[in-house]
């Protein structure tokens, strides 16, 4: 993209947002909420395209946004712990309630064909203001389940509007795919509403309808009761949820006949490509192929992915949440195609030390985590996992660019995508799956090439791998469900997918569990964690600082139980795996009201017809 077509967008999309910062104050406070004249703004295709604009950037987060969703889920081990998984969470905690960005989105929807243009532009362009209004409204519906559906601007004198009861959980999915379903029908497929992956555009509508209607249509399987409600599904309810699985079905088919995109390949770059697609500061232009939606920045400009480094937010003291959790780890396959985890007697392999449990694994584990023998500056600089910012020693690679030149300017500018072609194929086999479809000829088209590009065998399941059965609480055996899990967990690590993953799966428990690390054979002994044959970690149930060492301080005094410094320790005392943040006194549960957020007790007095979630 050439640097002045850049800079217009940008400044467009600057002054979009300034606009939206005018229109979305709280319309309740504001004499008059329609003072910006619609008729003096909305005239043609650019005005449309710069409000447009300013919903995108409304919408698109930056990159510790966007990581920090998973940071709670089962595949992170947070160094603490998060007041919703303990049961000390109440009602009075939840603050959020926000309505305003509707407002800026319905705006646009009741006055954006004022402008003058041809049908076809303006049906493209209310395509992409129903998009956002389906953005939203997926994000209240995962937060809170039953929300009141609003398709206009309120008058703030409507007392009425403003104070009415909730609509049911079926209600809104239904409006949230009929919004979809317009955009996927209207938004333009043409190449100018590709120049930019950022960009609104049929295939990002088509991709968001994937990723919405797998998650409700799992969400109705694995989940016996409306959580809002309390009470079990209708049968129309419950029925509706294979509808959404084959519209899922539906969306990623007309992505994949398309063959606008694919899987970027190079057999001699398996090593290193997966990991490239999160590095590149010109990503945006060299993964076309396979990004579908994404955010673009420009070291030029100034438009940095976060407000500081990622590189510095991996590894800075104050920071110190981004840790694998050895579980997860656990299902990453060898390369053979087979369980690493089938190698071992028992449970046997949570003793394997870190250098051998890296070795001939799926090329995604050490272009996702720290592992003998990385390194940075060209090959220079060899860096070791830091036991004082990630405390499982698992310690992630994925954002994390090779130039140390980032940390000391405090600034990352590598673009990000927020939707791959990856998660078309998941979806699409994980439907299929799902209503029993999945066969190997759906296999061969979706996991397949995705494991191949790993370097890893493909094999077609036919048997249960009885780790992922414990994974999953024993509660999938189905082997081609499993296997597609493991392939999601795998791929998508740290991409903002896998918290709703598990509240759509009925997985709510998998996040309370202590979270594991790597195995330690001794405390106070010298570790050499990147293989150069230099000691770089220590595990210590002393307070110390060792010369040139990282040092993981844990609890244990010889037998006896001491849980008020760290809250780390080791699974057998002085050896062992570590064991997370969690304390052995702590006992938490995770009942169903979890599913759905408690709506502020501030909203539902000031509006009693609201009424509060089941349980809350």
């Amino acid at each position: 993209m050439e640097d002045m077509t850049m800079k217009k967008y940008i400044a467009m999309a600057i002054m979009a947002a300034s606009l939206l910062a005018v229109s979305c104050q709280d319309f309740l406070n504001k004499e008059n909420p329609n003072a910006i004249e619609s008729e003096h703004f909305f005239t043609n295709e650019t005005s449309l395209e710069l409000y447009a604009n300013g919903l995108i950037r409304s919408y698109l987060p930056d990159m510790l946004d966007f990581i920090n969703i998973d940071r709670y889920s089962d595949t992170q081990a947070w160094d603490g712990e998060l007041l919703y998984n303990t049961d000390r969470f109440s009602v009075a905690d939840q603050t959020s309630w926000s309505w305003t960005q509707l407002r800026t989105i319905n705006y646009y929807l009741e006055n954006m064909r004022k402008a003058q243009a041809d049908e076809a532009t303006l049906n493209h362009y209310e395509g992409i203001g129903r998009f956002f209004r389906a953005m939203f409204y997926i994000d209240k519906l995962q937060t809170y389940g039953a929300v009141p559906w609003y398709d206009h601007v309120i008058d703030p004198s409507d007392h009425d509007e403003l104070y009415r009861q909730r609509d049911a959980r079926s209600f809104i999915a239904s409006k949230i795919l009929e919004d979809l379903n317009y955009a996927c029908d209207n938004c333009s497929a043409d190449a100018k509403y590709r120049v930019r992956s950022t960009l609104v555009n049929k295939y990002v509508a088509l991709a968001m309808k994937a990723r919405f209607c797998l998650f409700e249509g799992t969400y109705r399987k694995y989940h016996t009761n409306d959580p809002s409600t309390g009470k079990a599904w209708t049968s129309a309810e419950k029925s509706e949820g294979t509808m959404y699985l084959n519209e899922c079905i539906k969306a990623c088919e007309a992505i994949m006949n398309s063959k606008v995109y694919s899987l970027i390949d190079d057999a001699s770059k398996r090593q290193t490509q997966y990991r490239g697609m999160f590095i590149d500061k010109d990503g945006c232009s060299v993964f076309t192929k396979e990004w579908i939606w994404a955010v673009d920045c420009d070291e030029n400009l100034g438009v940095r992915n976060a407000n500081y480094s990622i590189n510095d937010y991996m590894k800075n003291a104050q920071h110190a949440q981004y840790a694998f959790n050895r579980d997860f780890v656990m299902t990453y396959l060898k390369l053979d195609g087979t369980p690493f985890t089938s190698d071992y007697q028992g449970t046997s392999y949570y003793n394997v030390p870190f250098a051998e449990e890296m070795q001939g694994r799926d090329y995604r584990l050490t272009q996702t985590m720290k592992y003998p023998g990385f390194t940075r500056d060209g090959g220079k600089m060899h860096v070791a996992p830091d036991f004082t910012y990630s405390k499982t020693g698992y310690q992630p690679i994925k954002y994390l660019t090779d130039y140390i030149k980032d940390e000391i300017n405090d600034a990352t500018f590598s673009d990000f995508p927020l939707i791959r072609y990856a998660e078309i194929l998941l979806d699409y086999a994980e439907a299929k799956a799902e209503l029993g479809q999945c066969t190997a000829a759906v296999w061969d088209q979706t996991i397949k090439p995705l494991r191949e590009r790993s370097g890893v065998k493909s094999i077609f399941p036919t048997v249960a791998d009885p780790y992922m059965v414990k994974y999953f609480n024993n509660t999938i055996t189905d082997p081609i469900i499993l296997e597609i899990r493991r392939e999601r967990g795998v791929e998508f690590a740290m991409e903002g997918l896998r918290y709703q993953d598990d509240m759509r799966w009925h997985m709510g428990d998998l996040l309370i569990k202590t979270k594991t690390g790597m195995y330690i054979p001794a405390i106070e002994v010298d570790l050499d964690l990147d293989g150069d044959g230099k000691a770089d970690n220590i595990v210590s149930n002393k307070l110390k600082e060792k010369s040139g060492m990282y040092v993981l301080q844990i609890d244990w005094d010889g037998g006896n139980a001491n849980f008020s410094g760290a809250g780390h320790r080791l699974s057998e005392g002085d050896h062992g795996y570590i064991l997370g943040y969690k304390k052995l006194s702590d006992s938490y549960t995770w009942p169903e009201k979890k599913y759905v957020r408690p709506i502020p007790t501030s909203d539902v007095t000031l509006n009693p017809d609201l009424t509060q979630n089941a349980g809350w």
